[in-house]
């Protein structure tokens, strides 16, 4: 019985990378499809967020076989019951990574407001928080957890100077291009969501592997008080 614990343990662990890795891709493509005001990039993203939610729900009954079935104890408890909230907040992500597609699709027989420099910076970030958040979970990494904690300010920092330039530079001038302005101001607010919902899973892992409550108190992440 044990072994075949572990075995499925790993299968869960594999799943929940593989799912982790989709997101970011997902997130990736869909600021692609932005980049080329590609409409055809934008509807397969749309298309392929099925699979997704495919495996949020092979994940979540994996879990649930294994809580039922082999009754695991202590840590392994705290971990599968993390899985099935953290592929949730995967998810989610997910079907942020599709309302930026949706917005694509408002943009293509638009030309471009202005080049695209602050969004793929904020991109980048959400990939990066999305990756580690997933790695730390894995290996119950709470360091690595916290790094993704402090990259939300970053995040959170460049979707204001996103939404200031296209309010300020743009709309309050010119009125006429806010058909072009506020599908940006909407995907820069997407992105910023995801951080989001990556520093959920963040909290989640340092609360797993210590049992301390950070949510809205990141300065509890320097000590261990």
């Amino acid at each position: 019985m044990p072994r075949h614990f572990d075995d499925e343990m790993t299968v869960l662990k594999t799943d929940i990378l593989k799912m982790g890795a989709m997101v970011e891709e997902a997130i990736f493509k869909s600021v692609e499809a932005l980049k080329h005001l590609n409409a055809d990039e934008a509807k397969q993203l749309i298309i392929d967020d099925r699979s997704i939610d495919e495996l949020e729900l092979t994940i979540e009954e994996k879990s649930l076989d294994l809580l039922a079935l082999q009754q695991p104890m202590a840590v392994d408890l705290r971990f599968i019951a993390m899985a099935m909230k953290i592929t949730n907040e995967l998810e989610r992500m997910a079907d942020l990574a599709v309302d930026i597609a949706q917005r694509v699709l408002e943009l293509v027989d638009k030309p471009l407001l202005k080049p695209l420099i602050d969004i793929p910076k904020l991109t980048a970030i959400a990939q990066q928080m999305t990756r580690d958040a997933i790695s730390a979970f894995i290996n119950k990494d709470a360091d690595l957890a916290g790094k993704v904690i402090m990259m939300d300010a970053q995040a959170d920092n460049l979707r204001n100077v996103i939404q200031s330039e296209l309010i300020n530079d743009y709309m309050t001038k010119d009125s006429t291009t806010a058909t072009r302005a506020v599908p940006l101001l909407l995907i820069a607010r997407h992105l910023e969501r995801i951080c989001d919902h990556a520093t959920n899973v963040a909290e989640d892992i340092i609360y797993m592997c210590s049992a301390k409550v950070v949510k809205h108190h990141p300065e509890k992440l320097g000590g261990n008080g």
